[in-house]
């Protein structure tokens, strides 16, 4: 009886029902659920998840899924993770028409070929295929030109495996991927870096001395500035004589009167 009821609960989480989602959420109304995750549950069969129409970020990290077929309604979707399935087809995410992100890491994506069905995506910014920090990877990342082929089909792509290849931060993310491939090349032996040419200085001697302008409206103005100053300085000491002397004055005033005997 008890091994039963084991084997109902792993197939209830097994596969994506109304119960489960209805469980995870608190939604009554599958329409009505924006945000789901549903990583580490043993999850092979999307069952009904097509019918949450409004979805727009999906966590299921973890499970063993390879049929991608229930997500093609999910065409408000943004956000996917399916990193650790086992995943190799991809074409039913072609019409996810308004998803922007999608991490594939640990999937057993064979080729290039195979992400042909991504190319109608074309609000799709940001793919992982690859994450080192899981050790989680795809066949088709055995191919040491992957990164190239991979952005010549995707020009508009701003992010790949987690590092920037355009806009603000990708010279960093090149820079480091240069010296990384300069090591690897042999370049760092026995210990020592190979000889570079000597370090020069990035700015002329004198660079960040500071220089009086030769600007005479800028001369005039710093003058008219000092001359201001002082004279707030001659109030101030003025201000704090006559304050002192009326201080004096009052104090003198409230002293009792003596008479003499």
């Amino acid at each position: 009886m008890d091994s039963k009821r084991e084997k109902d609960n792993v197939t209830e989480c097994a596969k994506i029902t109304n119960v489960l989602l209805k469980s995870r959420t608190g939604e009554f109304d599958l329409e009505s659920i924006l945000f789901l995750k549903l990583r580490n549950l043993g999850i092979y069969d999307l069952g009904c998840i097509g019918e949450c129409l409004n979805l727009e970020r999906l966590d299921l990290a973890g499970n063993n899924i390879t049929n991608l077929g229930p997500l093609s309604p999910l065409r408000r979707l943004l956000v996917l993770n399916l990193s650790a399935n086992r995943i190799s087809n991809l074409d039913s995410l072609s019409s996810c028409e308004s998803l922007q992100s999608l991490n594939l890491a640990g999937n057993v994506i064979p080729s290039i070929d195979n992400l042909h069905a991504l190319k109608s995506l074309w609000r799709l910014e940001s793919v992982r295929l690859k994450d080192n920090t899981y050790n989680y990877s795809n066949p088709v990342c055995k191919n040491s030109s992957y990164w190239t082929l991979f952005l010549e089909m995707f020009p508009n792509i701003k992010v790949l495996d987690g590092e920037r290849v355009v806009g603000r931060g990708s010279d960093l993310y090149q820079l480091c991927k240069d010296i990384d491939d300069t090591i690897k090349a042999g370049l760092f032996k026995s210990g020592q870096l190979p000889d570079v040419p000597e370090c020069k200085p990035w700015v002329d001697d004198g660079f960040w001395d500071i220089k009086r302008s030769n600007n005479a409206i800028v001369d005039e103005a710093y003058k008219q500035f000092s001359d201001v100053l002082h004279e707030c300085r001659l109030l101030n000491s003025r201000a704090a004589h006559v304050i002192s002397q009326n201080e004096r004055t009052i104090s003198l005033k409230n002293q009792p009167k003596q008479y003499a005997v």
